[in-house]
Formats: C-alpha cells, sequence, structure tokens
C-alpha cells in the first residue's frame, strides 16, 4: 500500500510543476516585456487583439462618460477633458489623479490590461485647472522670438500636467494665422511661417529632448515628467477666407506648403508623437475625408510615424449639417487616415459603426491595423505600460513659484511699445515709481479672467478676479510704485475727475473681453465697451500710457493721437507682475510684433509681404527701452 501511495503523490508533483511552469509561461507576454524591441512589443499585442478590442483603442471619449465599467466594457483606448470639463470645481491636483487612475484601472482590467492615454487641452500651461501657472498665449510668445523661452514653458506646462496624472496634451497650436478676424489668432504663435517653425522647440519642452540619431519622424516621450504633444490642426486651420473659423482655405500647393505645412516638417522632425486634424477644409475639400494629405502627404511623404487624432466631433462635421451621415463621417475619416477619434460622446455609435463597416469589408483591416499600430507605439515608447497610474510626486509642481516666475519672465519679453512720446517729446516709458497720486483706470485693469483670456479655467473664459490664483495689472502695480505714491482706480472715469484729481500720470488698461474659436470671429475687431471712451476721457485730461489686452491686433487708429505711449500686452495670463516690471523700468521693452498691426479691417486680410502692405505698425515693429539703473 506505501509503494501504491507514493506514485500518486509522485504524479501530483509532477503536475503541479506543470501547471506552474503553464502559469509562468502564459505570464511571460512579448508586449509586457520593456526589453524586447519596441516593434516587438506591438506585433506581439496587435496579434493577440480582436476587433472589438482594437476598435475601442482608437475611441477617445469625454470624461463625463467615461468610467472604470465603461473603459473595461468597451475597451476605450483614450478619455479626454473637454474645456472646462473638471473632475469638481477648483479640484486638487489629488482629485485629478485619482479620477484618471480610477479610469486607467478599468482599463487595466481588460483581458490585454492596454493602459489608456488621458489628453487634456493645455495650451498655455495647464489652463483647465485650478490654481495653474497660465502662460501668456502664443501669440504673446511670439513676440518674444525666443524658442528657448518657450521650450522651458513647455517643460513647465508638462510638469503641471503630470502634477495631474495627465500624460498628454493637445499642444501646440501651430496654426500661422493670416487674418485676424479668427477667433483663435491668439493660439496661432505669428502671421509668419519661420516663427511659428522656430516656436516648435516647445515640442521637446513638453516632451523631452530627442536622444541623438534617432530615426525621424518616430513619436518620442521622455519620461513620466514629460507628456505626448500633439501639433494642430492639420493644416491650413488658420488660413481660412475672412479668418472664418473651421472654414475653408483657398490656396494652390505651394500657398499650403509654404505658409501652413512648414510647422508640421518641424514638428515630425522634433519627435512629435500625435497631428490633430483641422476642422477646415483645402480648396473645398474637408480635411477630416482628405486621404491625400493625411495619408498620402502627412503618414507617407513626411513619414509621420505617430498617430492622428481628429478634433471634437471632427468626424461628425465632415457632413453638413454635422451628424447627417455618421456612417458616412466614419467611413471618410478612418479611410482618410485619422487612428483615433475624439468622439467624444456617443461612442456606441461610433464603435458600432465602424465594426459594421469593418465586418462588411467597407474599412480594411489593415487601415485598422495601421491605425491601432500607431496608437500602440506611442504608449509603449511613453512608457504607459510600466508606468500606467499616476502618483501625487509632482503636485507640488502645479502653479509652482518657479513656474510663476518663468510665466512673469515670457511676459515681459512679449510686451511690445508701440508708441512712446510724440516726436520731441520726452518719452513716457518707463514710469516713475516715486509721483504723488497716480490713476489706473480701464475695464483690464483689475480683470484676471480678461488678462488670460479663452481657454482658462473654462473654454470660453471668464471675467472677474475668483477664477483662479493671480495678479491683476492693478496689483502689480501697486506692487511696484513707492509705498508713498498713491494709486487711484476708477474703471471709467468721466473727464471732470480726471482732470480734478492732479494725476502725475495715468494707466489705462482695456482690450478684448475672452472667447475662444467660433465665438472669437469678429469682422469689426473692437475694443470692447466702454474702452474707447475710457482712453478719450483719461488720456485727453492727464499724460497717458494705454495697456491694450487682446489676443490680436484691434482697431486703435483713432485714438494713437490722444494716446502717448500704447503697449500691446497681448493675453498675458496669470503673471500680471511681468507688465509692470517692465512699465516701470525694472526691465526693458523688446517685444516684437508678430502680426501685421492694420489700419482698418477693410484692409484685411494684411500680411507682411503683400503688395500693398500699408499697415499702422508693420511686422516685426516694437520700440524698445532701456532698464532704469535705480539705487
Amino acid at each position: 500500500m506505501k509503494k501504491m501511495a507514493r506514485a500518486p503523490i509522485f504524479m501530483v508533483g509532477i503536475l503541479v510543476l506543470c501547471c506552474f511552469s503553464g502559469v509562468t509561461r502564459a505570464e511571460y507576454l512579448k508586449y509586457k516585456d520593456p526589453k524586447q524591441p519596441l516593434n516587438t512589443r506591438i506585433n506581439d499585442l496587435l496579434s493577440r487583439m480582436s476587433l472589438e478590442e482594437k476598435i475601442g483603442q482608437m475611441t477617445q471619449i469625454e470624461r463625463s462618460v467615461a468610467s472604470f465599467e465603461v473603459m473595461k466594457k468597451y475597451y476605450i483606448g483614450s478619455v479626454l477633458s473637454g474645456g472646462g470639463s473638471v473632475p469638481a470645481p477648483q479640484a486638487s491636483a489629488e482629485t485629478w489623479i485619482d479620477m484618471v487612475n480610477d479610469f486607467q484601472n478599468g482599463s487595466l482590467s481588460t483581458r490585454l490590461g492596454i493602459p489608456m492615454i488621458y489628453g487634456i487641452d493645455a495650451v498655455h500651461g495647464h489652463n483647465n485647472v485650478y490654481r495653474a501657472t497660465i502662460f501668456p498665449h502664443n501669440v504673446g510668445l511670439g513676440a518674444t522670438r525666443d524658442p528657448a523661452l518657450v521650450k522651458r514653458i513647455g517643460a513647465a506646462t508638462a510638469l503641471e500636467v503630470r502634477a495631474t496624472g495627465i500624460p498628454y496634451v493637445f499642444a501646440p497650436c501651430i496654426a500661422v494665422c493670416r487674418d485676424p478676424r479668427w477667433g483663435r489668432c491668439y493660439e496661432s504663435y505669428s502671421e509668419d511661417p519661420k516663427i511659428v517653425q522656430a516656436m516648435t522647440e516647445i515640442i521637446p519642452g513638453l516632451q523631452g529632448d530627442l536622444p541623438a540619431g534617432s530615426r525621424k519622424g518616430v513619436p518620442y516621450v521622455a519620461g513620466k515628467k514629460n507628456v505626448a504633444a500633439c501639433s494642430k490642426h492639420y493644416v491650413g486651420d488658420g488660413g481660412t477666407t475672412n479668418g472664418v473659423n473651421e472654414n475653408n482655405t483657398v490656396t494652390d500647393w505651394h500657398g499650403l506648403l509654404g505658409i501652413h505645412m512648414p510647422g508640421y516638417y518641424t514638428s515630425i522632425i522634433k519627435g512629435v508623437s500625435t497631428v490633430m486634424v483641422s476642422y477646415s477644409s483645402w480648396n473645398g475639400v474637408k480635411m477630416h475625408a482628405n486621404g491625400n494629405l493625411v495619408t498620402g502627404f502627412l503618414k507617407n511623404k513626411l513619414r509621420f510615424r505617430g498617430f492622428v487624432i481628429s478634433d471634437w466631433e471632427g468626424i461628425d462635421r465632415i457632413t453638413s449639417p454635422p451628424h447627417a451621415n455618421y456612417s458616412y463621417s466614419i467611413q471618410a475619416g478612418i479611410s482618410a487616415g485619422i487612428d483615433m477619434v475624439m468622439v467624444p460622446s456617443n461612442f456606441t455609435e461610433f464603435i458600432d459603426g465602424l465594426t459594421f463597416q469593418v465586418k462588411n469589408k467597407i474599412i480594411p483591416m489593415s487601415r485598422i491595423d495601421d491605425a491601432v499600430r500607431r496608437i500602440l507605439r506611442v504608449k509603449f515608447t511613453m512608457g504607459l505600460f510600466e508606468d500606467p497610474l499616476a502618483d501625487t510626486s509632482l503636485v507640488n509642481q502645479l502653479g509652482s513659484q518657479e513656474h510663476r516666475e518663468l510665466a512673469r519672465e515670457a511676459v515681459r519679453r512679449s510686451l511690445v511699445l508701440l508708441k512712446n512720446g510724440e516726436g520731441a517729446d520726452a518719452p513716457l516709458l518707463p514710469l516713475p515709481k516715486k509721483a504723488p497720486k497716480i490713476l489706473v483706470a480701464g475695464s483690464h485693469a483689475d480683470n484676471l479672467g480678461y488678462q488670460c483670456g479663452g481657454w482658462t479655467i473654462q473654454w470660453q473664459g471668464l471675467s472677474g478676479n475668483n477664477l483662479t490664483s493671480g495678479t491683476t495689472i492693478l496689483s502689480a502695480i501697486k506692487n511696484t510704485v513707492d509705498p508713498k505714491t498713491k494709486v487711484v482706480y476708477e474703471e471709467n472715469p468721466d473727464t471732470d475727475t480726471v482732470k480734478s484729481g492732479k494725476f502725475s500720470y495715468a494707466i489705462v488698461v482695456v482690450g478684448e473681453h475672452p472667447y475662444a474659436e467660433t465665438f472669437g470671429d469678429s469682422s469689426n475687431l473692437t475694443i470692447a465697451d466702454p474702452g474707447t471712451s475710457t482712453i478719450g476721457n483719461v488720456c485727453g485730461a492727464v499724460k497717458c500710457v494705454v495697456v491694450i489686452i487682446s489676443g490680436r491686433p484691434v482697431v486703435i487708429q483713432p485714438y494713437v493721437a490722444v494716446m502717448d505711449a500704447i503697449v500691446a500686452a497681448w493675453l498675458p495670463g496669470t503673471e500680471g507682475q511681468g507688465v509692470a516690471d517692465v512699465l516701470f523700468g525694472d526691465y526693458g521693452f523688446t517685444g516684437k510684433l508678430p502680426r501685421t498691426w492694420f489700419k482698418t479691417v477693410d484692409q484685411l486680410p494684411l500680411n507682411v509681404g503683400d503688395p500693398h502692405y500699408d499697415p499702422l505698425f508693420p511686422f516685426g515693429f516694437g520700440l524698445t527701452t532701456a532698464p532704469v539703473k535705480r539705487n
């Protein structure tokens, strides 16, 4: 009996050993091994994926419709926050991290455990997030002419975005705005493609520097302190007729290549991870359906190896009205070469529609595999498989003092001095810090929301001072002048008040109210009421410097004579102290116009190099002042 009993035990031992080795063999998955070459990992994972899992990877949904369960059930590849879409008002970095990790855990609980990638519009700093540093909008950065500064801003933005657990940003916008009537003109660095090209230096700031000898066109993200970037909106978004948003860019191939394409060549050479397609059309063909440009040129000719993403409901807008024929939209968009679709809400309709078309051979599996291969390439490259979950190690980076100092420096460098006294008159700037009494006026002097512009906390921006942390221009002035100088602030004083006030000088801060995208399209480009009457009342009675807060040149020709000094401050963001730094001469004016300043809107479009170029202030103009040496 004893001998008999040994055999089964021995057999059980062998069985157990077999089971264990089976388990260990099943546990080794090539795609999960970071030592394997990138393409080996991609091919291994792709070979294991069902159609359902592949289409899930191609789907990006809004956080408001995402959950652990949705991520798990539909194998969703990506989630985004739209403008102003937050887990809670004034949410902390930790609250953001908890939300992102909850979605990620849903993805990791699937059969293959493919991590999702969370994306957000961080277009001038981490602008949806309470207490983040808000940098000047791109038009102001274009005035600095300083790619190295913009690279530092990219690196700081990446840290703040990672502080909230997010690894992907829909930035930079490399539009070349050719008409300031366009509501997105402030998102463009310049009307000059060479400046836009130079400012793609933000990409290595966001993603990290490409290692020497990297293959051109292959996406790159250095690590957990960097984020995947997205050059947008491909292509010609800034060239639409009359600057109408999402409209038609009419130009020949030479014009498209010479003006709107250069930023993309440079982005791809710098390893940009993703490219977002434009709502606009080129010569009547919607970019979201333009296979020649998306697949033929971007992917095949320029050899871009990252993934192509649609804009928000971008494929819906292939038809007019939008969503009129969604199955056609799916077919046209995916066939054109879009890899990931920002659905963002009705994701089951997209998934079902695309599944039907693949199963019925309307869209070939090779197109699906190309899309998924590209998405996986970015996810593997950035280390998402090794480090899918965010931690709190970077939370102190959000709105850090170091980043605020950088933003303040950017504000100083972005200011363009358009006028400083008349001819023989003594220049008004820099202003003296010591004066008995000075007047600060204007709707934009004490309004942080106006100062930041659109894409700040909310999609369309906000008014007032309680939206986030920052310094208004009024506060900055009070911080800067001599303690004995009396600062009187009146938003819109009448002439008598100004005349009887015995002011040494006045600072008037006026401009545009915040806007984003189509809401910013404007045919008249005026300073918001009562700005021009404030200029008239104040500047008619006392020496005045007018600071213009706007996303683009606005109509000022009728008032130039009455203003003693004029400063274009663009949309400076939260660090208003940078404006006072230069007004009072702690630093000099160095900024140069990134755009032509027109005389009247009838001249538009008006760009440097045009045959009848007759601007109020030409492209590249900017007076300089020396910093004041004070004891």
